[in-house]
């Protein structure tokens, strides 16, 4: 009998187990993506609920205070009115005149008043000493508003990360938003029911790459299931997939960390840290606008104080001697202003001093 040939056995290399170990890890890669997705939803959903918070909150102290906040511009025009008669209609010495400067000015400076141009000032040293100080506080204040940047409409997407990481990024991110929107324009409709539906889906395709959203991107292509077709069985399908898994995860992680440290920061602004302040009120069972509304009161009532004071004197209530010794809540605010700078001095020295 003729000998049978045996079959030659194939032998096993690393291509042939190459599609196992890929769709091993394209499995992890994708519970991965599916957590990050979950996450910054999440996260995403967060940061939305806390800035609708802060703005609910905002509206309704700002519609209740509004009456109060008018009272106190009102107040503070006449002041200011006041004020200008006194220094330029009243006949005064010219110290007297630059000690009544000085109480305006310290007025001001303390926060009850607003701030004015001192251009009425005769005394050309005390107006450039105030010039200089209201420039040091516009400063610090236009320093401390840079800081605040506006965190409501912030891309996702937008992380201190190196450049090539927002490169790829912003490619991936465009990759995608191409090939959706050529699925879903309008245009490309076969009737008027289907181009309604496409329409709406574009809007959320235009919206998610505007605010740099990949992870909005990816949820309505899985959504729709419009993704790539992948061949189980070819290995630089497999290949391509679990690069493509690895890049997209890289960069949701990017999405996440940064949508964390973006919510972090809108706390800190002092939208975020009112209605922190609110919520903790509202655990003591305090009402934060009602409590808001009473400091309100108390400030009406101080700077109403003050008028009173001013006009007293433009009216010949006061004597220039009485006058020039100030009201007595900015007697106290000074004694509070020293007390505070003397402790930040002791605090700045380490308790060197000692008593």
């Amino acid at each position: 009998m003729p000998r049978t040939k045996t079959p030659p056995t194939k032998r096993t290399t690393a291509t042939t187990l190459a599609p196992s170990e890929l769709h091993l890890r394209i499995e992890g890669l994708a519970i991965e993506h599916e957590k990050l997705l979950k996450q910054i939803k999440k996260k995403r959903n967060e940061l939305n609920n806390f800035i609708e918070q802060m703005r609910v909150t905002a509206t309704e102290i700002f519609g209740r205070a509004t009456p109060n906040y008018q009272k106190i511009a009102l107040l503070d025009q006449e002041i200011h009115t006041l004020f200008k008669e006194i220094l330029e209609k009243k006949k005064l010495g010219k110290q007297s005149k630059k000690k009544i400067e000085e109480i305006y000015r310290s007025l001001q400076y303390a926060g009850i008043i607003s701030r004015k141009p001192f251009d009425i000032f005769e005394d050309e040293d005390l107006a450039e000493d105030f010039e200089d100080l209201e420039r040091d506080l516009e400063e610090e204040f236009d320093s401390k508003r840079s800081q605040q940047s506006n965190y409501y409409h912030r891309p996702d997407s937008e992380a201190e990360s190196p450049s090539a990481t927002k490169s790829e990024s912003s490619k991936k991110i465009r990759h995608i938003f191409l090939r959706l929107a050529e699925i879903f324009h309008p245009d490309r409709a076969k009737d008027v029911e289907t181009q309604k539906r496409h329409t709406e889906i574009m809007q959320e395709i235009n919206k998610a790459y505007q605010e740099g959203d990949l992870a909005r991107l990816l949820e309505i292509e899985q959504q729709h299931e419009v993704g790539e077709e992948i061949d189980s069985n070819s290995e630089d399908d497999l290949s391509r997939k679990c690069s493509r898994l690895e890049q997209n995860n890289k960069i949701l992680k990017t999405q996440y960390e940064s949508l964390k440290k973006e919510l972090r920061e809108v706390k800190k602004t002092p939208e975020g840290e009112m209605l922190a302040d609110c919520k903790k009120a509202k655990k003591h069972g305090v009402n934060p606008v009602d409590e808001i509304l009473g400091q309100l009161e108390s400030q009406i009532e101080v700077i109403s104080g003050i008028r009173d004071y001013v006009k007293d004197f433009q009216e010949q209530k006061l004597t220039i001697k009485e006058f020039l010794e100030g009201p007595d809540i900015l007697r106290s605010l000074q004694r509070d202003m020293m007390e505070e700078l003397l402790e930040e001095m002791l605090e700045d020295l380490g308790g060197v001093i000692r008593f």
